[in-house]
């Protein structure tokens, strides 16, 4: 951020707050950049603004944090906390996050296979941090809360009800309780259900897979491991269902099921409902046989084109949608989120981004989110290549090019035209081979006789 050669005048938290109060007695509010919601993109660009001097008004309808998953990061996230103001130290020290040292895949029929980056990536060039972290979010968004807060970051417990624009420019905002909101420039970072700007301005989006429905509980246990585990079925399904184990402290251990909204759908209509639905998904994976209660959501992946406008940006799951088993969807926003205020502070005073650099920033979101949804799908989900070499060949074949593009992205930043043409072409190449990879077993399987022949 401190790169970024721009002067904006600096107010104190304690003037920020005071000139809210003041403009809040009004109708009408003035602010530098408004940043609608206050999730994880939401609540980091709001910091990263802050920091720089802006005046930041953040739009959030439900202040208390509810059916959050993406428990589970991967290896960039801890770096992005870090710049935040939460160190890895720090999380841990106050039980936030727990240590995530590997992944295990496991089946039905016992087989078991662990998945650890590999020490070179802990070396030069990449010095990439070996051990990741798993985070109680109800616990994170209270911490980043108190960042946000300390920076004079002014929190409305409020929902966008109108955007006023003027052709592809955003000019204000009006909320159910009657505010206006003014200011040269805006982030959405309303989540996946809301998307309020894709939905504004009829963005096209990549869609994969199908509709996906994830049910999950809390448990108490007497020692945590300290990795994720993933329990899959060891047989050959037309479409992936899984089970999730992450220990989000020391005693206590989220545990989730993922299926395809028409499983689900299927199950309901026979008459069990949801906490029935995790049991018996439990009784078929993993250690546990009860639930206390359950949360259900229901997503698509996906990713939104053209992301970016004259003064405007979208951040997080507005953006992008990435698979959980990816365990990119907190990088994915924390990268949005500081990539998009750098790119407002650099041309806050110009009060407009030059095409160039809306263009490359969607264009990042667009295929970081297409090569982790594609890759998923592809070689995971789908039965083709699962089937073909079995589920933990098929986790190798994804994890380590997922592993190598985090590590890369996170090393060289590409930001220019040509970095990040580079890197665009190099991860539609990995997307390219996953998809002949996914024909060759399809064709393979179709082309292969079937029992009765090859007996005769």
């Amino acid at each position: 951020m401190s790169s970024c050669s721009v002067t904006i005048p600096q107010r104190s938290p304690g003037d920020k707050k005071q000139r809210f109060s003041r403009l809040m007695q009004d109708n009408l509010i003035q602010t530098n950049v408004t940043v609608i919601g206050a999730g994880l993109a939401g609540m980091a660009s709001a910091i990263h603004l802050a920091r720089a001097g802006l005046d930041v008004v953040c739009v959030e309808p439900e202040i208390e944090a509810c059916n959050i998953v993406g428990e589970s990061l991967d290896w960039s996230a801890p770096e992005l906390l870090r710049v935040l103001g939460l160190p890895m130290e720090r999380l841990l020290a106050e039980e936030i996050a727990t240590y995530k040292k590997y992944v295990t895949v496991r089946t039905e029929d016992g087989r078991m296979r662990q998945y650890i980056p590999g020490e070179w990536l802990g070396r030069p060039p990449w010095n990439v941090e070996l051990r990741t972290l798993h985070v109680d979010r109800v616990r994170l968004r209270k911490a980043l809360g108190e960042i946000l807060l300390g920076h004079g970051v002014k929190v409305m417990a409020d929902r966008v009800s109108e955007v006023t624009r003027e052709g592809q420019r955003v000019t204000a905002l009006r909320t159910e309780g009657g505010k206006q909101i003014q200011s040269p420039w805006f982030i959405d970072a309303s989540g996946f259900a809301a998307s309020l700007f894709p939905r504004l301005f009829r963005l096209p989006a990549y869609e994969y897979g199908p509709r996906k429905v994830a049910i999950w509980s809390y448990f108490t246990v007497a020692d945590a491991v300290e990795g994720t585990t993933l329990y899959m079925d060891a047989g050959q399904p037309p479409y992936l269902e899984w089970v999730w184990e992450i220990p989000i402290h020391r005693n206590t251990i989220s545990v989730g099921y993922v299926a395809p909204g028409d499983a689900i759908g299927e199950m309901r209509r026979q008459g069990r409902g949801v906490d029935e639905i995790l049991v018996e998904s439990m009784r078929r994976f993993s250690r546990f046989a009860t639930n206390p209660s359950t949360q259900v959501t229901s997503f698509r992946c996906r990713v939104h084109r053209g992301v970016a406008g004259p003064n405007w940006l979208i951040a997080g799951e507005a953006a992008s949608m990435v698979d959980p088993m990816t365990s990119n969807g907190v990088t994915a926003a924390l990268r949005h989120a500081e990539e998009a205020s750098r790119l407002i502070i650099r041309h806050f005073h110009r009060q407009r981004l030059p095409y160039p650099s809306r263009a490359l920033y969607s264009r990042r979101v667009l295929e970081l989110a297409k090569f982790f949804n594609s890759g998923i799908e592809k070689v995971i989900y789908e039965w083709p290549v699962r089937n073909a070499i079995g589920v933990a060949n098929a986790g190798e074949i994804y994890t380590i090019p997922a592993w190598v593009m985090n590590a890369v992205y996170s090393r060289a930043r590409p930001r220019g035209v040509i970095g990040t043409s580079l890197f665009c072409m190099f991860l539609a190449f990995l997307r390219w081979c996953a998809s002949i990879l996914n024909w060759l077993c399809r064709r393979g399987r179709q082309l292969s006789p079937s029992p009765a022949v090859a007996a005769s």
